[in-house]
Protein backbone atom coordinates (compact mmCIF):
# COMPACT_ATOMS: atom_id res chain seq x y z
CA UNK A 1 0.00 0.00 0.00
CA UNK A 2 1.38 3.41 -0.98
CA UNK A 3 2.04 5.66 2.03
CA UNK A 4 -0.32 8.57 2.49
CA UNK A 5 2.55 11.05 2.63
CA UNK A 6 6.23 10.48 1.94
CA UNK A 7 8.22 12.29 4.60
CA UNK A 8 11.33 10.84 2.99
CA UNK A 9 10.64 12.70 -0.28
CA UNK A 10 9.89 15.87 1.65
CA UNK A 11 13.20 15.44 3.47
CA UNK A 12 15.03 15.00 0.15
CA UNK A 13 13.51 18.27 -1.08
CA UNK A 14 14.71 20.12 2.03
CA UNK A 15 18.20 18.64 1.65
CA UNK A 16 18.25 19.73 -2.00
CA UNK A 17 17.24 23.27 -1.03
CA UNK A 18 19.96 23.38 1.62
CA UNK A 19 22.51 22.21 -0.97
CA UNK A 20 21.39 24.87 -3.46
CA UNK A 21 21.68 27.61 -0.83
CA UNK A 22 25.11 26.38 0.23
CA UNK A 23 26.32 26.31 -3.37
CA UNK A 24 24.88 29.76 -4.01
CA UNK A 25 26.54 31.18 -0.90
CA UNK A 26 29.92 29.79 -1.93
CA UNK A 27 29.45 30.99 -5.54
CA UNK A 28 28.51 34.55 -4.61
CA UNK A 29 31.34 34.74 -2.09
CA UNK A 30 33.84 33.68 -4.77
CA UNK A 31 32.37 35.84 -7.58
CA UNK A 32 31.73 39.07 -5.66
CA UNK A 33 34.11 38.75 -2.70
CA UNK A 34 31.34 39.77 -0.32
CA UNK A 35 30.92 38.65 3.28
CA UNK A 36 29.47 35.22 3.99
CA UNK A 37 26.29 36.73 5.39
CA UNK A 38 25.80 38.93 2.32
CA UNK A 39 26.48 35.95 0.05
CA UNK A 40 23.99 33.83 1.94
CA UNK A 41 21.44 36.64 1.68
CA UNK A 42 21.93 36.81 -2.11
CA UNK A 43 21.46 33.05 -2.37
CA UNK A 44 18.23 33.20 -0.33
CA UNK A 45 16.63 36.05 -2.30
CA UNK A 46 17.65 34.50 -5.62
CA UNK A 47 16.41 30.98 -4.90
CA UNK A 48 13.15 32.27 -3.37
CA UNK A 49 12.60 34.70 -6.31
CA UNK A 50 12.31 37.70 -3.98
CA UNK A 51 15.45 39.62 -5.07
CA UNK A 52 15.22 39.67 -8.86
CA UNK A 53 14.77 43.44 -8.98
CA UNK A 54 18.51 43.88 -8.38
CA UNK A 55 20.94 43.11 -11.21
CA UNK A 56 24.10 41.16 -10.24
CA UNK A 57 27.27 43.21 -10.98
CA UNK A 58 29.14 40.66 -13.19
CA UNK A 59 28.54 37.76 -15.55
CA UNK A 60 29.56 35.06 -13.06
CA UNK A 61 27.06 36.27 -10.48
CA UNK A 62 24.38 36.60 -13.19
CA UNK A 63 24.86 33.01 -14.32
CA UNK A 64 24.80 31.86 -10.71
CA UNK A 65 21.58 33.79 -10.13
CA UNK A 66 19.98 32.14 -13.16
CA UNK A 67 20.94 28.72 -11.81
CA UNK A 68 19.58 29.52 -8.37
CA UNK A 69 16.29 30.79 -9.82
CA UNK A 70 15.78 27.64 -11.88
CA UNK A 71 16.72 25.40 -8.96
CA UNK A 72 14.48 27.37 -6.59
CA UNK A 73 11.49 27.15 -8.96
CA UNK A 74 11.98 23.40 -9.35
CA UNK A 75 12.37 22.67 -5.64
CA UNK A 76 9.52 24.92 -4.53
CA UNK A 77 7.23 23.41 -7.17
CA UNK A 78 8.15 19.93 -5.93
CA UNK A 79 7.52 20.86 -2.28
CA UNK A 80 4.23 22.45 -3.29
CA UNK A 81 3.13 19.27 -5.06
CA UNK A 82 3.93 17.26 -1.94
CA UNK A 83 1.87 19.61 0.23
CA UNK A 84 -1.06 19.48 -2.21
CA UNK A 85 -0.82 15.69 -2.16
CA UNK A 86 -0.81 15.71 1.64
CA UNK A 87 -3.90 17.91 1.78
CA UNK A 88 -5.67 15.84 -0.88
CA UNK A 89 -5.05 12.64 1.05
CA UNK A 90 -6.19 14.10 4.33
CA UNK A 91 -2.89 14.09 6.19
CA UNK A 92 -3.33 17.55 7.64
CA UNK A 93 -6.92 16.79 8.59
CA UNK A 94 -5.71 13.53 10.13
CA UNK A 95 -3.12 15.41 12.17
CA UNK A 96 -5.82 17.70 13.58
CA UNK A 97 -8.00 14.70 14.33
CA UNK A 98 -5.12 12.97 16.09
CA UNK A 99 -4.43 16.08 18.12
CA UNK A 100 -8.08 16.38 19.22
CA UNK A 101 -8.15 12.69 20.12
CA UNK A 102 -5.06 12.95 22.30
CA UNK A 103 -6.45 16.03 24.03
CA UNK A 104 -9.67 14.12 24.73
CA UNK A 105 -7.67 11.25 26.28
CA UNK A 106 -5.64 13.68 28.39
CA UNK A 107 -8.87 15.17 29.70
CA UNK A 108 -10.26 11.85 30.95
CA UNK A 109 -10.63 11.33 34.70
CA UNK A 110 -11.90 8.23 36.55
CA UNK A 111 -12.15 6.45 33.22
CA UNK A 112 -11.48 2.86 32.17
CA UNK A 113 -8.77 1.45 29.92
CA UNK A 114 -9.51 -1.50 27.63
CA UNK A 115 -6.29 -3.27 26.62
CA UNK A 116 -7.10 -5.39 23.59
CA UNK A 117 -9.95 -4.72 21.18
CA UNK A 118 -10.85 -8.19 19.99
CA UNK A 119 -14.26 -9.78 20.41
CA UNK A 120 -14.13 -9.55 24.21
CA UNK A 121 -12.79 -6.00 24.27
CA UNK A 122 -15.43 -4.82 21.82
CA UNK A 123 -18.20 -6.32 23.91
CA UNK A 124 -16.82 -4.56 26.99
CA UNK A 125 -16.78 -1.29 25.05
CA UNK A 126 -20.41 -1.80 24.03
CA UNK A 127 -21.44 -2.21 27.66
CA UNK A 128 -19.43 0.85 28.69
CA UNK A 129 -21.10 2.93 25.99
CA UNK A 130 -24.58 1.86 27.10
CA UNK A 131 -23.70 2.77 30.69
CA UNK A 132 -22.21 6.12 29.66
CA UNK A 133 -18.82 5.23 31.15
CA UNK A 134 -15.73 7.01 29.85
CA UNK A 135 -13.05 4.73 28.44
CA UNK A 136 -10.12 4.52 26.05
CA UNK A 137 -9.04 1.53 23.98
CA UNK A 138 -5.37 0.55 23.78
CA UNK A 139 -4.35 -1.81 20.97
CA UNK A 140 -1.75 -2.00 18.20
CA UNK A 141 -3.42 -4.03 15.44
CA UNK A 142 -4.75 -2.41 12.27
CA UNK A 143 -7.96 -4.43 12.58
CA UNK A 144 -8.58 -3.11 16.10
CA UNK A 145 -7.91 0.46 14.96
CA UNK A 146 -10.38 0.12 12.10
CA UNK A 147 -13.02 -1.38 14.41
CA UNK A 148 -12.52 1.42 16.95
CA UNK A 149 -12.88 4.08 14.25
CA UNK A 150 -16.09 2.49 13.01
CA UNK A 151 -17.44 2.34 16.57
CA UNK A 152 -16.39 5.94 17.25
CA UNK A 153 -14.50 5.17 20.47
CA UNK A 154 -11.31 6.78 21.75
CA UNK A 155 -8.45 4.65 20.45
CA UNK A 156 -4.76 4.80 21.28
CA UNK A 157 -2.38 2.83 19.11
CA UNK A 158 -0.02 1.04 21.47
CA UNK A 159 0.56 -1.98 23.64
CA UNK A 160 -0.79 -2.47 27.15
CA UNK A 161 2.48 -4.18 28.10
CA UNK A 162 4.34 -0.90 27.51
CA UNK A 163 4.44 1.45 30.51
CA UNK A 164 4.67 4.54 28.28
CA UNK A 165 1.53 3.54 26.36
CA UNK A 166 -0.35 2.93 29.62
CA UNK A 167 0.76 6.34 30.84
CA UNK A 168 -0.47 7.94 27.62
CA UNK A 169 -3.84 6.24 28.14
CA UNK A 170 -4.09 8.03 31.50
CA UNK A 171 -3.39 5.09 33.81
CA UNK A 172 -2.62 7.36 36.77
CA UNK A 173 -6.08 8.96 36.42
CA UNK A 174 -8.03 5.79 35.57
CA UNK A 175 -10.57 4.04 37.78
CA UNK A 176 -10.21 0.59 36.25
CA UNK A 177 -8.50 -1.48 33.57
CA UNK A 178 -9.67 -4.40 31.46
CA UNK A 179 -6.92 -6.72 30.20
CA UNK A 180 -8.77 -8.32 27.28
CA UNK A 181 -5.92 -9.51 25.07
CA UNK A 182 -6.19 -12.92 23.44
CA UNK A 183 -2.72 -13.71 24.80
CA UNK A 184 -2.51 -14.75 28.48
CA UNK A 185 1.11 -13.59 28.76
CA UNK A 186 0.15 -10.12 27.51
CA UNK A 187 -2.64 -9.89 30.08
CA UNK A 188 -0.17 -10.98 32.77
CA UNK A 189 2.30 -8.22 31.84
CA UNK A 190 -0.52 -5.67 31.60
CA UNK A 191 -1.76 -6.54 35.08
CA UNK A 192 1.77 -6.38 36.54
CA UNK A 193 2.55 -3.04 34.88
CA UNK A 194 -0.75 -1.44 35.83
CA UNK A 195 -0.64 -2.66 39.43
CA UNK A 196 2.94 -1.41 39.93
CA UNK A 197 1.98 2.08 38.74
CA UNK A 198 -1.37 2.38 40.53
CA UNK A 199 -1.88 -0.01 43.47
CA UNK A 200 -5.54 0.94 44.00
CA UNK A 201 -6.56 0.39 40.35
CA UNK A 202 -9.37 -2.14 39.83
CA UNK A 203 -8.18 -4.69 37.26
CA UNK A 204 -10.31 -7.24 35.42
CA UNK A 205 -8.39 -9.69 33.23
CA UNK A 206 -9.22 -12.36 30.72
CA UNK A 207 -7.71 -15.85 31.11
CA UNK A 208 -7.94 -18.84 28.79
CA UNK A 209 -7.54 -21.46 31.54
CA UNK A 210 -7.25 -21.91 35.31
CA UNK A 211 -3.45 -21.92 35.29
CA UNK A 212 -3.39 -18.50 33.62
CA UNK A 213 -6.06 -17.29 36.06
CA UNK A 214 -3.86 -18.22 39.04
CA UNK A 215 -0.92 -16.30 37.60
CA UNK A 216 -3.11 -13.27 36.91
CA UNK A 217 -4.30 -13.25 40.52
CA UNK A 218 -0.68 -13.26 41.66
CA UNK A 219 0.03 -10.41 39.23
CA UNK A 220 -2.62 -8.28 40.92
CA UNK A 221 -5.81 -8.75 38.90
CA UNK A 222 -8.88 -8.20 41.10
CA UNK A 223 -11.24 -10.28 38.97
CA UNK A 224 -10.56 -13.00 36.41
CA UNK A 225 -12.90 -13.94 33.57
CA UNK A 226 -12.48 -17.22 31.68
CA UNK A 227 -14.68 -16.84 28.57
CA UNK A 228 -14.84 -20.55 27.73
CA UNK A 229 -15.66 -21.53 31.31
CA UNK A 230 -18.23 -18.75 31.60
CA UNK A 231 -19.81 -19.75 28.30
CA UNK A 232 -20.08 -23.34 29.49
CA UNK A 233 -21.76 -22.30 32.73
CA UNK A 234 -24.24 -20.07 30.90
CA UNK A 235 -25.12 -22.82 28.42
CA UNK A 236 -25.63 -25.35 31.20
CA UNK A 237 -27.81 -22.92 33.15
CA UNK A 238 -29.84 -22.12 30.06
CA UNK A 239 -30.72 -25.79 29.86
CA UNK A 240 -31.26 -26.37 33.59
CA UNK A 241 -32.73 -22.99 34.63
CA UNK A 242 -33.62 -21.10 31.44
CA UNK A 243 -35.92 -18.47 32.97
CA UNK A 244 -33.56 -17.65 35.84
CA UNK A 245 -30.65 -17.32 33.44
CA UNK A 246 -32.67 -15.16 31.05
CA UNK A 247 -33.68 -12.86 33.92
CA UNK A 248 -30.10 -12.48 35.18
CA UNK A 249 -28.89 -11.81 31.64
CA UNK A 250 -31.48 -9.08 31.17
CA UNK A 251 -30.81 -7.22 34.41
CA UNK A 252 -27.01 -7.43 34.10
CA UNK A 253 -26.87 -6.23 30.49
CA UNK A 254 -26.74 -2.50 29.91
CA UNK A 255 -28.96 -2.72 26.85
CA UNK A 256 -31.62 -4.80 28.61
CA UNK A 257 -34.86 -3.72 30.28
CA UNK A 258 -35.36 -0.84 32.71
CA UNK A 259 -34.47 -3.08 35.66
CA UNK A 260 -30.82 -2.75 36.70
CA UNK A 261 -28.39 -3.93 39.35
CA UNK A 262 -26.07 -1.42 40.97
CA UNK A 263 -23.49 -1.46 43.75
CA UNK A 264 -23.15 1.46 46.16
CA UNK A 265 -20.52 1.79 48.87
CA UNK A 266 -21.37 3.16 52.30
CA UNK A 267 -18.76 5.85 52.95
CA UNK A 268 -18.02 7.85 56.05
CA UNK A 269 -18.84 11.07 54.13
CA UNK A 270 -22.44 10.05 53.43
CA UNK A 271 -23.29 9.92 57.15
CA UNK A 272 -25.44 6.79 56.82
CA UNK A 273 -23.04 4.34 58.45
CA UNK A 274 -24.34 2.54 61.51
CA UNK A 275 -27.98 2.75 60.40
CA UNK A 276 -30.18 -0.20 59.51
CA UNK A 277 -32.03 -0.75 56.24
CA UNK A 278 -35.32 -0.28 58.10
CA UNK A 279 -34.12 2.95 59.72
CA UNK A 280 -33.14 4.39 56.35
CA UNK A 281 -36.44 3.18 54.86
CA UNK A 282 -34.63 2.54 51.56
CA UNK A 283 -37.52 0.87 49.78
CA UNK A 284 -39.99 3.68 50.43
CA UNK A 285 -37.49 6.52 50.02
CA UNK A 286 -35.99 5.35 46.71
CA UNK A 287 -38.05 2.46 45.37
CA UNK A 288 -34.89 0.35 45.00
CA UNK A 289 -34.54 -3.06 46.62
CA UNK A 290 -31.40 -4.13 48.51
CA UNK A 291 -30.85 -7.73 47.37
CA UNK A 292 -27.41 -8.34 48.92
CA UNK A 293 -24.87 -6.75 51.19
CA UNK A 294 -21.12 -7.14 50.94
CA UNK A 295 -19.47 -6.59 54.31
CA UNK A 296 -16.07 -5.04 54.83
CA UNK A 297 -14.47 -8.45 55.47
CA UNK A 298 -15.51 -9.64 51.99
CA UNK A 299 -18.41 -11.86 53.08
CA UNK A 300 -21.85 -11.53 51.52
CA UNK A 301 -25.23 -11.32 53.19
CA UNK A 302 -27.38 -12.53 50.29
CA UNK A 303 -30.69 -12.08 52.11
CA UNK A 304 -30.30 -8.93 54.24
CA UNK A 305 -33.19 -8.30 56.62
CA UNK A 306 -34.57 -4.82 57.34
CA UNK A 307 -32.66 -4.95 60.65
CA UNK A 308 -29.29 -5.38 58.86
CA UNK A 309 -26.93 -2.56 59.87
CA UNK A 310 -24.93 -0.78 57.19
CA UNK A 311 -21.38 -0.13 58.32
CA UNK A 312 -18.88 2.19 56.64
CA UNK A 313 -17.11 0.18 53.95
CA UNK A 314 -20.08 -2.08 53.22
CA UNK A 315 -21.35 -2.32 49.63
CA UNK A 316 -25.05 -2.51 48.82
CA UNK A 317 -26.15 -4.60 45.84
CA UNK A 318 -29.46 -3.08 44.79
CA UNK A 319 -32.01 -3.66 42.05
CA UNK A 320 -34.36 -1.12 40.51
CA UNK A 321 -35.00 1.17 37.58
CA UNK A 322 -32.45 3.77 36.59
CA UNK A 323 -34.43 6.47 38.39
CA UNK A 324 -34.70 4.39 41.58
CA UNK A 325 -31.00 3.60 41.57
CA UNK A 326 -30.13 7.28 41.07
CA UNK A 327 -32.28 8.10 44.11
CA UNK A 328 -30.44 5.42 46.08
CA UNK A 329 -27.09 6.87 45.03
CA UNK A 330 -28.27 10.29 46.19
CA UNK A 331 -29.23 8.81 49.55
CA UNK A 332 -25.66 7.58 50.05
CA UNK A 333 -23.91 10.49 48.36
CA UNK A 334 -21.37 12.52 50.40
CA UNK A 335 -23.11 15.28 52.32
CA UNK A 336 -20.77 17.92 50.87
CA UNK A 337 -21.96 16.95 47.38
CA UNK A 338 -25.58 17.25 48.45
CA UNK A 339 -24.94 20.65 50.01
CA UNK A 340 -23.54 21.98 46.75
Amino acid sequence: MEPVFSFRRFGYALVAMAAVLAAGTLGFHAALHESWLQSFYRAIVSASLTGLDTVPPNDASRLLTIGLVLAGITIFAYIGSLLVEAIARGVIGGMWTERRRRRAIQGLRDHYIICGFGRVGRRVADEFRHEGAQFVVLDFSAEAKEAAEEAGVLFLEGNGTDDDDLHEAGLERARGLVAASDDDSDNLYIALSARSVKPDLFIVARASNEDAAKKLRLAGADRIVQPYQAAGQVMANLILRPQVTAFVDVVTTASGTDLRFEEIEVTDACGQGGKSIRELDIRRQTGALVVALRKRDGTFDTTPTPEAVLDVGDVLIAAGTEQELRALEALFAPRETLAR
